[in-house]
Parts: C-alpha cells; sequence; structure tokens
C-alpha cells in the first residue's frame, strides 16, 4: 500500500518531467486533487496538452515502468484523447492523459491548470435519464428470463443492472454524479434503505429482491415521466408476477 506521502512525490515528479518535456504545452490536476478532496485512498490524475501526444504517451510509459514502479496499464479512449491507467507496484493507480492541443480543456469542475493554457470546453453532459429508464426496463425483461430458466446467477447480474440504472436515476434527480456509482453515498439516507431492500440474501432469493427492485424503478420514473411510468409500471409488475 502507497501512503499519501509517496502519492505526492511521485505525482511532483511527472509535474517536473512534464515541465521539461518540450512537447507538453499545458498540464492540469484532475480527479479529487482538483478539488482538494483527496484522501489516503485517493489516486493521481494528471492530464497532458501535448504537440504530438503519442510518442508523449510512450515516452512518459516508458518513465513509468522503467522509474516509478508500474507493473500493468490499461488505456481508455475518449475523443482523441488517450487516459493511460498504470497500476503500481504499491497498488497506486496513475491515470495519465494525453491531449492533443486543440482538445485541452476542462469538461468538469475536475481540472485545475497546472500550466500552460486551456481551452474553453463543454461539460460532459450526465447519464441522459430516459435512456437509463430504456436500459432498465430491458434488463428488467432478461432477469423474468433468466429467473424462470432457472440461471441464477445470469438473473442475479440483470437485476444488479435494473438496480444500477435506477439509483443512476435518483442520483440525477437529486443533483448528484450519476456515474460510476460517485454519487450514490450522498444519496438520502431513505433512499439508501429502500434500495438495500433490492439486494438478494441468496439466488433463492432472487424473485422478492425483482420485485423490490421493479417497484423502485417504477418510483424513480414516475418522478422522472408520470405518463411513461403510468405506461411502464403495469408491464413490469407482470415481469415479476
Amino acid at each position: 500500500m502507497y501512503t499519501p506521502g509517496e502519492r505526492n512525490r511521485l505525482r511532483d515528479k511527472l509535474i517536473e518531467a512534464a515541465r521539461a518535456d518540450e512537447r507538453v504545452t499545458g498540464a492540469a490536476l484532475t480527479g479529487s486533487a482538483a478539488l482538494d478532496a483527496e484522501d489516503a485512498w485517493s489516486d493521481i490524475d494528471l492530464a497532458f496538452k501535448a504537440t504530438a501526444p503519442e510518442p508523449v504517451l510512450a515516452d512518459f510509459t516508458a518513465l513509468m515502468y522503467g522509474e516509478h514502479g508500474a507493473r500493468h496499464h490499461m488505456d481508455v479512449v475518449f475523443e482523441r484523447t488517450v487516459y493511460r491507467v498504470f497500476l503500481l507496484e504499491n497498488t497506486l493507480q496513475v491515470d495519465l492523459s494525453f491531449w492533443p492541443e486543440a482538445d485541452f480543456g476542462a469538461t468538469s469542475p475536475k481540472f485545475r491548470l497546472l500550466f500552460g493554457t486551456a481551452n474553453e470546453r463543454e461539460p460532459s453532459p450526465p447519464p441522459e435519464a430516459r435512456r437509463l429508464v430504456d436500459l432498465a426496463w430491458l434488463h428488467a425483461l432478461h432477469a423474468r428470463s433468466s429467473i424462470h430458466r432457472g440461471r441464477g446467477w445470469q438473473a442475479e447480474y440483470m437485476i444488479g443492472r435494473v438496480r444500477d440504472h435506477a439509483l443512476a436515476l435518483a442520483c440525477i434527480r437529486h443533483d448528484l454524479p450519476a456515474g460510476e456509482g460517485r454519487g450514490l453515498d450522498r444519496l438520502p439516507a431513505a433512499i439508501l434503505a429502500e434500495f438495500e431492500t433490492t439486494l438478494p440474501r441468496g439466488l433463492e432469493d432472487l424473485a422478492r429482491a425483482f420485485r423490490a427492485v421493479t417497484e423502485l424503478l417504477i418510483t424513480e420514473t414516475r418522478h422522472l415521466d408520470a405518463g411513461l411510468a403510468e405506461r411502464l409500471a403495469p408491464l413490469l409488475r407482470a415481469l415479476t408476477s
């Protein structure tokens, strides 16, 4: 396990390396550090503006493996930006993103410029609520068929997806981050208590959990669009009978 001091020293070294690289024309803190909200479990998140992102990415990758204890990495690509996520020997996660100069800029509040200039960017939109409802009823159909086919683990997976989408709808309703579970622990305690009842106590409890999560999905849909909830409710309840 890493310490906050080790994390901070590594971040400083990476920022120093970026400043020394003439191909890197800007850098920003992203993630919790940009909001002064780090804790002992926070990772490193840095964004680099580069005249030639691919060679810079390759050189920083070599640096991470050669000097900073990287043992594995994966890539996430958004638009033209590559987010390279490193796993270090001490279990620290280091997210380095490499942006074309024309794209470098804040798409969320978690962006604090360190040097260079940033472009004005439109904020990333939250998940679209109607889409979440549609994904939820689609997974509910598969939860029903999985239960009746005796496929317990598949049914548990599908019920979980219905729960995920309904919780995301609750987050949107309460102006909380809806992606990746980031707002869940900030939902009102009464809502979380209701959703806790949708957790199955084992594969023999799937039908009850399915009924419970379906009712909460109907409730969240009603908050979004009462007419849509009225149309879907009898169909959703029929799936659980």
